[in-house]
C-alpha cells in the first residue's frame, strides 16, 4: 500500500507563538481527499463498500462545506476553524466535576461519560470540532501490559517490553472488540453532536507507543527505545509492525462509528533526528496512514519535529500539525492570534489551534475568548 500522497513540498512559516495545523498541498478535487485504487487502499467507484468507507462517506457528506472539512480540503472557508487538544480537561469546571466522580481510565472505559466530557466541551467553547474524550495510550490494554495511571505521575507500564522475549508475550490484539467503548462513545457523541460539528477520532502513532511500552512510562532520555532501536533492528521493527496493525485497526474502528477526521499523534517523535525517523519510523507511520479509509481526513502530528516535517509529509495525511507552545493570557489573545492568523494570510488549509494542549491552570473564559477572536478575525 501506498502512503496517502502527498505533492511537493510547500515551505511554511512557523511562530514560537502558534500551533497550526496545515493541510497538504495536492489534495484533489471532489470530496478533497485522494481517490483510491480498487484493490488498494478501499474501493473504487464501481466496487462494494467496507463499513468503513462507507461510514467516512456518510460523515464526509454531512460536513463536506463545514469550515473543519473545507481546510481540511485546502478549500476556501468563511473563517478559520479552530479546535484545541485537550478541550475537555481540567481547566473546565464540568470535566472537574465528573472527573472527582471516576479515574482517568473509567472515563475513557465508560462510553457515556466519554461522550459528555467531549460534547460539553464543544458546547461550552464553540468550537469548530470535537475530539472524542480517550487517550493515546489505550491500545496498550489488550496488550496486557499492565497499564495504569499515576495520579500525579501519568501512565506507567508496569510490564515493558524491551527484548524479544517480551514481545512474544503480547496477545494478539482485536482492537475491534478490545477497545469498543470508544466505539461506543464516538457513537454517542456523534448523536447528540448532531450535524453542527465534525467528531475527531484518535490514536497514538506506533513510535510514540513503542516508546511507552519500551520505557515504562515517560522519559526524558528514551535511552531504552534508542537502545532497542540500535541494538535490536529486528525486535523493534516486529514490535512497531504489531502497533501499526493495531493503531490501523483502531482508527478504522472510529471511523466506522462515526469519526468525520482522524489524526494521528506521534507525541514523543521529535527525540529522533532525519536519519533515525526515515529508517525506524516512517514506513510504519505510512503503513498506518495508507490502512485508513480514504475518504476521512488524516491529521498527522508529532511534537518538537520541525526537523522532522518533510518526512512527515511523505509518511502521509492530509493535514500536518506544526507543533510550538504557548500559554495565553487574556491581555494578549487578541494580539497573538492576530499575528498567527497574519502569517497565514488567510490562505485556505490553515486550521488554528494551540500547543499540545490547553493547561489546567488556563480559565475558560480565556479559551473561549480565544475561539472567538480566531472566528472574528478571519471571517471573510
Amino acid at each position: 500500500m501506498r502512503p496517502r500522497g502527498l505533492g511537493p513540498a510547500r515551505r511554511v512559516k512557523i511562530t514560537r507563538d502558534s500551533f497550526i495545523f496545515y493541510a497538504c498541498a495536492n489534495v484533489q478535487p471532489g470530496n478533497g481527499l485522494r481517490e483510491s485504487d480498487p484493490g488498494e487502499n478501499g474501493p473504487g467507484e464501481n466496487d462494494q463498500m467496507t463499513p468503513q468507507t462507507e461510514a467516512a462517506a456518510r460523515g464526509g457528506d454531512a460536513f463536506r462545506d463545514h469550515p473543519m472539512m473545507l481546510a481540511c480540503r485546502r478549500e476556501p472557508a468563511p473563517y478559520t476553524p479552530v479546535w484545541l487538544m485537550r478541550q475537555a480537561g481540567r481547566y473546565m469546571h464540568e470535566y472537574r466535576r465528573v472527573r472527582a466522580q471516576h479515574d482517568f481510565l473509567e472515563m475513557c472505559r465508560r462510553p457515556e461519560i466519554a461522550a459528555e466530557v467531549t460534547v460539553t466541551a464543544v458546547e461550552r467553547l464553540g468550537v469548530d470540532a470535537a475530539i472524542i474524550f480517550a487517550d493515546i495510550l489505550l491500545p496498550l490494554i489488550p496488550m496486557e501490559v499492565g497499564l495504569r495511571y499515576e495520579k500525579e505521575g501519568g501512565p506507567i507500564i508496569e510490564r515493558p517490553v524491551r527484548s524479544a522475549v517480551d514481545l512474544k508475550r503480547i496477545p494478539p490484539i482485536d482492537a475491534a472488540s478490545s477497545l469498543s467503548f470508544v466505539g461506543d462513545a464516538i457513537r454517542m457523541a456523534r448523536r447528540a453532536l448532531g450535524d453542527r460539528t465534525p467528531l475527531i477520532g484518535f490514536a497514538g502513532a506506533p513510535f510514540t507507543l513503542a516508546s511507552y511500552l519500551i520505557e515504562g512510562g515517560g522519559s526524558r532520555q528514551y535511552q531504552a527505545t534508542k537502545t532497542m532501536m540500535y541494538t535490536e533492528p529486528a525486535t523493534w521493527h516486529r514490535l512497531m509492525e504489531t502497533l501499526t496493525r493495531a493503531t490501523g485497526d483502531y482508527l478504522n474502528m472510529q471511523i466506522a462509528a462515526g469519526a468525520d477526521l482522524v489524526q494521528l499523534f506521534d507525541s514523543w517523535v521529535g527525540i529522533l533526528g532525519p536519519d533515525d525517523y526515515r529508517r525506524f519510523v516512517l514506513p510504519h507511520s505510512a503503513a498506518v496512514i495508507a490502512a485508513l479509509s480514504p475518504r476521512v481526513p488524516v491529521i498527522h502530528f508529532g511534537t518538537m519535529a520541525g526537523n522532522l516535517l518533510e518526512l512527515m509529509r511523505e509518511a502521509g495525511g492530509d493535514v500536518i500539525g506544526l507543533d510550538w507552545r504557548v500559554d495565553l493570557g487574556e491581555p494578549e489573545i487578541r494580539r497573538r492570534a492576530r499575528a498567527i492568523l497574519d502569517q497565514a494570510a488567510g490562505r485556505p488549509g490553515h486550521i488554528f489551534n494551540l500547543g499540545h494542549g490547553i493547561l489546567p491552570e488556563t480559565p475558560v473564559d480565556h479559551v473561549r475568548a480565544l475561539v472567538d477572536a480566531v472566528h472574528e478575525m478571519s471571517r471573510k
